[in-house]
C-alpha cells in the first residue's frame, strides 16, 4: 500500500498548516489558557471545510476521507488547536449545524457517564453533548440542562466542567454509528497526538540549534543528539500507523479497523508524552516552566491519551485480535 502523500494532500496539509500558525500562534500559546472558545476563529475553521471534511459534497461538505481527516488533524494538534473539534467533526453527519460551525459539539463515552453526571472538556461552550453507548448514540442540547460546575483541568487549555442530570438525551445514530464514531475518534485522536509528537521535536530541535555551551550548540553532543534521533524515530512510527489506520478505515480490505486504530492510538500516545517530556529535558531548566511550549504539549498529550479509550483498554484489544488471529 502507498502511503507517500499526494499534491492534494500536501496542499491541504500545508492550508491547514498556515491558518492554525494564524489564528493559533504557539509563541501566545499562554495567554489561551482558560480561554472560551473563539467563535470567530471556529466559524473560519469551518468555512476553511475543517469541520464538514467527512461529509458528501451535496450535504455541505468536502467529501474527503479519513487520511485526509488525519492529515488535517495532525496539524490541529500540533498546534494546540482548543475546543471540542474533533466532536464537533464526528458529529456533523449526526447534528444539523456542526459542519456549519453554528453548534459547538462535545462528547463523552457512556462509560464515563455516572448517575447522570459526567465531567468534559469546554463544557461551558458546548451546544450539544454526545454520548456515544454500544447501542447508539445520543444528544443533549446544553441549553436545557443545568450550567455545568466548572473544575480545575489537567490541561489549563481545555476547561473542565461537570454536567449533572443529563436525562435520556435524544437518539441520533444506531449501533453502526456510534461503531464508527469511536474508531474515527480513536484515529483521529491518534493523528492529534502524532502532531503533538511531531512539534515536540520541532520544539527540542530548534532550542538544541540555538543553545550554546561550550562554545558550540548543545545539538553537536551526542547525547542530545541520541535524544533527537529517539523522537524522530517515534514521530514517524506514530505517523505511519495512523496514516494506515485512517487507510484501513476508508478501505478494510480484510483488515480490522478497530485493531488498526487501537494500534495507532497506542503507539501515538506513547510518542507525544515520550517526546513532550524529552522536550522539557532537552530545554533544560526552561522546559520545566508553566509557560513554556513543551509543559502544554505534555498535558494536552495527557488529556488525548485518555480520549476515546484508554491506554489498558486498547492494549487488551490489540492483545485478544492478535491472539485471536495466531490460534
Amino acid at each position: 500500500m502507498e502511503f507517500r502523500l499526494d499534491d492534494g494532500q500536501i496542499e491541504l496539509q500545508q492550508t491547514v498548516a498556515r491558518f492554525c500558525a494564524d489564528r493559533f500562534p504557539l509563541d501566545a500559546v499562554a495567554a489561551r489558557e482558560g480561554a472560551p472558545v473563539d467563535r470567530s476563529a471556529w466559524a473560519r475553521m469551518a468555512e476553511l471545510g475543517v469541520l464538514g471534511l467527512l461529509l458528501p459534497e451535496g450535504s455541505g461538505g468536502a467529501g474527503l476521507g479519513p487520511v485526509e481527516a488525519a492529515i488535517v488533524f495532525e496539524q490541529l494538534g500540533g498546534h494546540l488547536v482548543p475546543g471540542p473539534v474533533l466532536w464537533t467533526l464526528l458529529a456533523a453527519p449526526l447534528v444539523s449545524g456542526a459542519a456549519s460551525g453554528e453548534q459547538l459539539v462535545g462528547g463523552v463515552d457512556a462509560g464515563e457517564v455516572a448517575d447522570g453526571s459526567v465531567v468534559i472538556g469546554h463544557a461551558a461552550d458546548l451546544d450539544v453533548l454526545l454520548v456515544v453507548g454500544d447501542d447508539g448514540v445520543t444528544a443533549h442540547r446544553t441549553s436545557g440542562l443545568p450550567a455545568p460546575t466548572p473544575l480545575d483541568p489537567l490541561d489549563p487549555l481545555t476547561p473542565v466542567g461537570r454536567f449533572t442530570d443529563l436525562g435520556a438525551g435524544e437518539s441520533v445514530g444506531d449501533r453502526a454509528a456510534a461503531t464508527r464514531l469511536r474508531t474515527l475518534g480513536t484515529v483521529l485522536s491518534a493523528a492529534m497526538l502524532a502532531g503533538l509528537s511531531s512539534r515536540a521535536l520541532d520544539v527540542a530541535r530548534e532550542y538544541a540549534l540555538e543553545r550554546h555551551q561550550f562554545g558550540a550548540p548543545i545539538g553537536s553532543f551526542q547525547a542530545v543528539k541520541h535524544m533527537l534521533a529517539d523522537m524522530y524515530v517515534r514521530t514517524v512510527s506514530a505517523q505511519s500507523l495512523t496514516y494506515a489506520a485512517a487507510a484501513v478505515l476508508d478501505r478494510p480490505d480484510g483488515d480490522d479497523p478497530v485493531r488498526a486504530a487501537s494500534g495507532a492510538k497506542l503507539l501515538a500516545s506513547d510518542a507525544a508524552i515520550a517526546n513532550a517530556g524529552a522536550a522539557i529535558q532537552v530545554l533544560g531548566g526552561m522546559g520545566f516552566t508553566w509557560d513554556m511550549l513543551p509543559n502544554h504539549l505534555l498535558k494536552r498529550a495527557w488529556t488525548l491519551e485518555n480520549d476515546f479509550g484508554r491506554v489498558e483498554e486498547h492494549e487488551l484489544h490489540v492483545g485478544s485480535t492478535l491472539e485471536g488471529a495466531r490460534s
